[in-house]
């Protein structure tokens, strides 16, 4: 279903606020995995529930170069 799966990991609400804004200027869907929930990145108020300091892991079906850049940023090592 997906062609791309990262682990991040959003360490306080600006990060969130980063990254939702990315997703959201996407045109395709971005899910966040956490333990057994499933969010829509572009929902700020699904991500802020789930709380920072977590690890997520991010998977889409699409391309686009500056959300790209934006997961590489938040990517755990």
């Amino acid at each position: 279903m997906y062609n791309k799966e990262t682990v991040i990991r959003l360490n306080t609400l600006d990060d969130v606020q980063e990254f939702v804004g990315a997703a959201s200027k996407c045109d395709f869907d971005i899910d966040l995995k956490y333990r057994q929930i499933l969010i829509d990145a572009k929902s700020l108020l699904g991500v802020i529930g789930i709380g920072t300091n977590n690890d997520f892991k991010v998977c889409y079906m699409g391309d686009d170069q500056a959300f790209d850049n934006v997961v590489d940023k938040f990517t755990v090592a």
